[in-house]
């Protein structure tokens, strides 16, 4: 008997869930009676469903990217993903499918095998890497007309927050019910969460994972936002990782923790002897020449740049320093062996896997041209005034951005990142065709 069947035996699973993440990390995937599963033992799904943009529309160049033929690609279901889903109505499990191709190689376009490729390129160095998400979003009123503005979800006073109440035990006790829903689902599916905390925006929160193998974490990532969703939505709530919700409100980040391992001494690399490496400081100028050029990755959807503004609490500049918030790549204090650098440019909305794998391929860069960092921004230099913002402000520049540098779109892909700029181009254009209320605000009688 296999993993799987034993699995479904056990828990008297009548259903599956059979998923995998689209370009823009969200689920997709079929409903499989759990006899129909195990008798198919694979899937199939258009390829389509891959270059899918958030609209649910194509890109213009989709048939430059995807077969005309609109053709299957086979779904291999990874048995280490297999969970529960505890919010079903009847004994249900899920699982995560690698993709692969007719001709029996891992997809191309596909989320997962972007971050299986570049895991491999350590795997060849004898390293492994070790990351740990940090996951921000927030409680909101359910909106079911977009013409409205967000505003925060009420809490069980009857009070909605008005005030920044960052760390508050009492604040986030105003959800109490939410919380215990999302920790019991969480526990049921063995999802590796941590700490959580109220962040500074209003019904704004931010949960830890435990640290651990970077895929492993961006599969809980890809679960837990779903997860996180059914929590909220079973108590009439709406929880959103949308990078900027809200106007006046800070953005929701998924700031992304990295260390490298030996994996023959399991020693940190990034440690020597009580200071970091040369390791260290290779990896950190890949993150600090390459950030710019990836930030489509980290800031995935229009929305995203909004984020990015001066005086709101988000990275606008490639400085790094020694736990130094200012900075976009921050080194927490922490034991020698605990030494990491802090990736805090990936917005909340990122899809886990091309994120985790962008990060890791700008270190990987830095470490084989040897690149070396600036001087660190310094602990106690206040913040200027007006800070220059040093980060493309929009989707359509960070794309520009990625598709000039040769480095980066080789170590992804050639292919992959042809296709993302297409589907993300397109949201731009979409996008760009709406006319905002501050356009007519301003403009209709003014100019």
């Amino acid at each position: 008997m296999t993993e799987l069947e034993a699995f479904l035996k056990e828990h008297a699973i009548t259903e599956v869930e059979s998923t995998l993440a689209d370009m823009t990390g969200n689920a997709r995937g079929k409903f499989y009676p759990t006899f129909k599963f195990l008798a198919e033992k694979t899937g199939r799904i258009p390829e389509t469903v891959l270059v899918q943009s958030v609209t649910g529309d194509w890109a213009d160049n989709h048939y430059d990217i995807i077969d005309a033929s609109d053709r299957d690609m086979v779904l291999k279901p990874d048995p280490k993903t297999l969970r529960m889903v505890p919010w079903a109505d009847e004994p249900t499990a899920q699982v995560i499918n690698d993709c692969y191709t007719n001709d029996g190689n891992l997809h191309p376009l596909a989320s997962r095998t972007i971050l299986r490729h570049i895991l491999s390129l350590y795997e060849k160095e004898g390293l492994k890497p070790v990351i740990a998400p940090e996951v921000e979003f927030y409680l909101i009123q359910p909106n079911t007309d977009p013409d409205y503005e967000l505003k925060p979800a009420v809490g069980r006073s009857g009070k909605r927050e008005t005030s920044r109440r960052s760390y508050s035990i009492d604040a986030v006790n105003e959800f109490n019910s939410i919380i215990d829903t999302l920790y019991s689902y969480c526990e049921a599916q063995d999802l590796d969460v941590d700490t959580l905390i109220h962040e500074s925006g209003a019904a704004q929160m931010e949960i830890n994972f435990i640290h651990g193998d970077p895929l492993d974490l961006a599969d809980q990532v890809f679960v837990f936002k779903r997860t996180l969703r059914e929590a909220a939505l079973k108590h009439g709530v709406y929880a959103t990782f949308m990078a900027k919700p809200m106007k006046n409100e800070p953005g929701s980040s998924m700031h992304i923790h990295q260390s490298l391992v030996d994996v023959n001494t399991g020693k940190n690399v990034f440690d020597d002897n009580g200071k970091p490496s040369e390791t260290f400081y290779h990896y950190l100028g890949g993150l600090q020449k390459y950030t710019p050029n990836a930030i489509s990755f980290f800031a995935p959807n229009v929305n995203s740049y909004r984020r990015f503004s001066p005086e709101m609490a988000a990275p606008i500049n490639m400085n790094w320093g020694f736990d130094n918030r200012t900075a976009g790549l921050r080194i927490p204090f922490a034991p020698p062996e605990a030494t990491r650098i802090e990736n805090r440019f990936p917005g909340a909305d990122c899809n886990p896997y091309l994120a985790i794998a962008a990060t890791l391929a700008c270190g990987y860069l830095g470490m084989k041209q040897k690149l070396q960092p600036t001087e660190p921004t310094k602990a106690n230099q206040p913040p200027s005034d007006h800070p220059d913002v040093e980060i493309a402000r929009t989707l359509e520049e960070g794309l520009r951005l990625l598709e000039e540098c040769e480095p980066l779109c080789d170590i992804l892909g050639q292919d992959f990142v042809t296709a993302y700029m297409g589907v993300k181009r397109s949201e731009f254009e979409t996008f760009n065709r709406v006319i905002s209320s501050w356009e007519r605000e301003h403009l209709l009688l003014n100019v």
